[in-house]
């Protein structure tokens, strides 16, 4: 048996899907254990190409199961989208259940947040993902085990869309009806209801019965909303820990987390971002054009990612929050064209070098300390084994391996499934 969480280890889009279906496997159960559907998981494989929002990137294997679990905020229309998506490739979904504990992302949540943004926000995706959060903390929401029980569901959002509709009102949107409400928990419940588990007993069944499980994290450690870049985060945490918060699994039963990072680095959104190189004719290159499966546009908006060097104070910084056992370093082959590669090494503040990882407000001002290493100029798509990259490609790995403390396991050669590099 093997316990082991999967997370982020920058500001999201580092590869996580493909390293999840690589390892998918050998799991008996995958577990999405937070966030919603503002950011996506690309995967692909002989099936075909992938994104994924809400459903396990392990969806593939065919001898697990996955769990949406329950700290995630659902919206089941776009679970059904991405289930159809899985399904017209010939897989079958027979395998994916949802927590009775995760919420439920309603209509009204989006409405709201696309309102809130309008009055001048952070930047959101609109999809309601903060807002559903919020209600939560408020104890507000409906849950998916709610589904089981239309009256009872009824009962309690008669209560709750007089706050809704208050905050409609003050942000000038149009009242909710409870008529509208109960159609679509109708709609849902006739779709998913034989798909929702009572989570802790589920997922004790399998660490009872010794089977290998992975929880699957969505963005990273650095949009957590204690630990990340506030207000620049989302609105639940990424970070490893909470996989055993959200489950219902004590701690000490985790065996291994796993931190996702790029070989360089990448955001959408705003926020600080120290070592973006904006006007760089090289991440005009790394970026594409959006016509292929690895170019740097964000999964869920589409949106250009801003790009930059590898910062690795930021890893450092998720390496001591989350304890990486083992770091899968994806997109290494992007940077093959290149003559030379910065690294960022440290950071100054007002001419002085920090030695502890600064706040948000420190971090938009700090200046990178950079130190350049050679490139490989070699094609490295068709290498398995880290031992048979490059020379240089080799020396990079370990620089990073020595800065941040933490062992490289995994190389990503190529968008495929396969195109990995291992020890």
């Amino acid at each position: 048996m093997a316990v082991t969480v999967l997370v982020g280890a920058q500001f999201g889009d580092e590869g996580k899907g493909k390293i999840i279906d690589y390892l998918c496997d050998k799991q008996d159960l995958i577990v999405r254990f937070q966030g919603g559907d503002n950011a996506g998981h690309t995967v692909v494989n002989d099936y075909g190409t992938f994104k994924f929002h809400l459903v396990p990137s392990g969806i593939f294997n065919k001898d697990g199961e996955c769990l949406i679990g329950t700290g995630t905020v659902v919206n089941l229309d776009v679970l059904a989208e991405e289930m159809k998506q899985v399904e017209d490739a010939g897989v079958s979904t027979d395998n994916l259940k949802i927590s009775g504990r995760a919420h439920l992302l309603m209509p009204y949540h989006q409405e709201l947040d696309a309102l809130m943004e309008s009055h001048g926000g952070i930047g959101t995706t609109k999809r309601g993902i903060g807002v559903c959060y919020a209600f939560k903390m408020l104890r507000k929401n409906l849950r998916a085990e709610d589904l089981l029980d239309l009256g009872r569901a009824h009962d309690k959002m008669v209560n709750y869309l007089d706050v809704v509709n208050k905050m409609m009102a003050a942000y000038g949107g149009e009242a909710v009806t409870i008529e509208a409400v109960d159609a679509k928990l109708k709609e849902w419940a006739d779709r998913f209801a034989d798909r929702i588990v009572e989570p802790i007993s589920y997922i004790h069944s399998y660490l009872d019965n010794d089977k290998n499980i992975l929880f699957e994290g969505q963005l990273a450690v650095m949009k957590d909303i204690d630990q990340g870049i506030y207000p620049y985060v989302t609105s639940s945490c990424p970070s490893g820990a909470y996989a055993a918060v959200t489950s219902g699994i004590p701690a000490k039963k985790i065996d291994k987390v796993i931190g996702v990072a790029k070989a360089f680095s990448s955001a959408v959104g705003a926020g600080p971002f120290p070592t973006e190189d904006a006007d760089s004719p090289q991440f005009a290159v790394i970026r594409g054009d959006g016509t292929k499966d690895d170019d740097e546009f964000g999964v869920r908006t589409g949106r250009s990612r801003r790009l930059g060097w590898l910062d690795l104070p930021i890893l450092r910084y998720t390496t001591l929050i989350n304890g990486f056992d083992e770091i899968a370093l994806c997109k290494l082959d992007k940077l093959d064209f290149l003559d030379s590669i910065k690294v960022c090494t440290g950071y100054k503040l007002d001419g002085k070098k920090l030695d502890y990882f600064p706040n948000t407000d420190d971090l938009e001002r700090v200046e990178p300390i950079y130190e350049e290493l050679p490139g490989w100029k070699t094609s490295t798509t068709g290498v398995r084994k880290i031992d048979d990259l490059p020379e240089n490609a080799k020396n990079y790995v370990k620089f990073i391996e020595d800065h941040v403390g933490a062992p490289i396991h995994y190389v990503g050669v190529g968008p495929d499934r396969d195109s990995i590099a291992t020890r």
